[in-house]
């Protein structure tokens, strides 16, 4: 195998070489000794008895097209390849032109705003939009605290100063 290799190798003539059917090990020894000699080699056939091996070398490696073919069990015509090629191309360019000719504009069978109306309202977002104010006590804390742009220090002072001054403005039948 490695002679008949060698020469394949050597032979500038030939781009690929088709081996008979083998069994298994000598395939699996084939498919090696490619390996080793920069060779690339795929096996086809259907069973064990009709499965051989093709190399090729590595500057003529076979399209998909071509693998595909020798998987079915044909034999690889560019010919033949290259007609079903222009076919699918012409099938292509004609599913594309009629796809653009169908495309229509798609009108609704109804309107949504009509039946969601109920949720969205009828009248104009902007008409419909109001100024929103916040609480005038959301939680525990006032929103005009929350404004608040004070320091702490200064809020503290401040809340200070109330309690002197309500401890000396306390009337004086209260005090003890």
């Amino acid at each position: 195998m490695e002679k008949e290799v060698s020469d394949f190798i050597q032979d500038s003539s030939q781009q690929k070489r088709k081996y008979n059917p083998m069994g298994k090990i000598e395939r699996s020894i084939l498919h090696d000794v490619a390996e080793v000699a920069g060779l690339t080699s795929f096996s086809f056939g259907e069973d064990e008895e009709s499965r051989y091996v093709m190399l090729f070398k590595k500057e003529f490696a076979p399209s998909d097209e071509e693998l595909e073919a020798y998987r079915k069990g044909e034999e690889w015509d560019p010919q033949l390849a290259e007609q079903r090629r222009r076919l699918k191309e012409q099938a292509a360019l004609e599913e594309a032109a009629s796809s653009q000719a169908k495309k229509s504009e798609a009108c609704p069978n109804s309107n949504y705003r009509d039946k969601y109306s109920h949720l969205i309202g009828t009248s104009a977002a902007k008409d419909a939009a109001h100024t929103l104010e916040a609480n005038s006590a959301y939680g525990c804390v006032p929103v005009a605290n929350k404004r608040d742009t004070r320091s702490i220090e200064e809020a503290m002072n401040e809340i200070r100063a109330k309690k002197r001054q309500k401890i000396f403005n306390v009337p004086p039948t209260v005090l003890f």
